[in-house]
């Protein structure tokens, strides 16, 4: 925060975000202070502070602040009183010519905090222990943060980097029975919220209404984003042709498919087609067979996988597609996830979900038919056509797939 927001924040005495002290000594108060900031009762979303070094009517009295004062609230995040930890940071600034010590304290991402057993809010300029209800409240904030990655919403994009065309045209002819089709009179917005591509904002916010806190998910973005790189980085795919069996070889040819999911996985299918080559097989029968060099289906299979399984968080990372004269790498940023490990990676049987959503939406659109047989397939079809079992490398940080041509 810079010094402007800081004396803002200090001389406001009605913010309920602000606590003062003008010595270390009233320990016990401060940790209550730094407990309600991280539950952030009024919604605020933005830090609380509290100033050591200032009266209740926000004048600096002027005091040193020593390492050893910084390190005593640098202690209060993890001597166990405040739990789960609060996310905080401890600074000496100066003031108008003053020295204090200043305690910036994030909002939980899953309240209710405790401490000492209590869950401390702000009611106003006080605190004040939680009553039944508002732990209620707490508790419902903490389920909106805990929703799946791919339905949690993107708070910086607006409703209209939806493509509604995209969305009656594309998506819900594949998603509804046309009997629930001609019976939807539903507005726009509240289709999108039902089919997982919206989400209707936070809960008991004061400060937003419900037209303004409606926003795009992840997966609204994935799905009819017009533009879905724009606020999910990585969410894309980047497909080389390697003229060799290395890093480093010439590039034959190199495409970023860069579209909502329908288009990008019709794309990236064209090119699979376009890659693959066939030879005649004159020996084995008869009849002159084609013979590819890698089975479309397995392919199919990992790439889907790939953009299914892939962190979409955290990372600016796209999917992988690398195509070398002996082999193809698939590889997907995100690890191993839930109940799947590095030991049972591609176990049949064994599989778990990082974007749930996603994955029913990709059914949907025709391009899952059961839910985690997509290894079990790819490994069929490599068998059938010849091709060396599959190989996984599998990373804490990615998964790389390998599959190499057929002889």
């Amino acid at each position: 925060m810079t010094d402007e927001e800081l004396l803002t924040l200090l001389e406001d005495l009605e913010s309920d975000r602000v606590e003062r002290k003008e010595s270390i000594n009233e320990k016990e108060k401060i940790r209550r202070a730094i407990c309600a900031f991280c539950n952030d009762m009024p919604n605020h979303r933005l830090p609380g502070v509290v100033f050591i070094g200032a009266t209740d009517k926000g004048e600096m009295v002027g005091i040193e602040v020593t390492d050893r004062l910084l390190l005593t609230l640098s202690d209060m995040r993890s001597d166990g009183n405040i739990l789960p930890l609060p996310t905080m940071t401890v600074q000496k600034r100066t003031l108008n010519g003053r020295d204090l010590a200043v305690v910036i304290v994030q909002p939980a991402d899953a309240p209710p905090v405790r401490f000492k057993g209590g869950i401390y809010i702000r009611v106003g300029p006080r605190r004040a222990i939680a009553s039944l209800d508002e732990e209620r409240r707490l508790n419902e904030k903490r389920r909106y943060r805990d929703l799946p990655a791919d339905i949690r919403p993107l708070p910086s994009a607006p409703m209209d980097s939806l493509d509604e065309l995209l969305f009656r045209r594309n998506y819900l002819p594949l998603a509804l029975s046309p009997e629930v089709l001609a019976q939807n009179r539903r507005s726009l917005e509240h289709q999108l919220i039902a089919a997982r591509l919206a989400h209707p904002g936070l809960p008991y916010s004061e400060s937003d209404s419900l037209g303004s806190s409606i926003r795009p998910t992840v997966l609204g973005e994935l799905v009819v984003g017009k533009d879905p790189t724009d606020w999910i980085h990585g969410a894309f795919v980047q497909f080389l042709r390697i003229d060799g069996d290395e890093w480093g070889d010439p590039i034959q040819s190199a495409h970023e498919l860069r579209f909502p999911l329908p288009d990008l996985l019709r794309e990236l299918e064209e090119l699979l087609k376009l890659n693959i080559r066939s030879r005649l097989d004159l020996t084995s029968g008869p009849v002159e067979v084609r013979q590819p060099d890698y089975p479309l289906v397995a392919l199919q299979q990992i790439v889907r996988n790939a953009i299914l399984h892939r962190a979409y968080e955290q990372t600016h990372a796209p999917v992988q597609v690398r195509w070398f004269t002996n082999q193809v790498e698939i590889q997907n940023p995100g690890g191993p996830f839930g109940r799947v490990t590095r030991e049972n990676f591609g176990r049949p049987g064994e599989y778990d979900y990082r974007n749930p959503n996603l994955a029913a939406v990709l059914k949907e659109l025709g391009y899952v038919q059961r839910f985690g047989l997509g290894i079990t397939i790819a490994r069929r079809e490599m068998e059938k056509n010849g091709n060396p079992p599959i190989e996984f490398q599998v990373e804490d940080s990615h998964v790389a797939v390998i599959l190499r041509r057929r002889s």
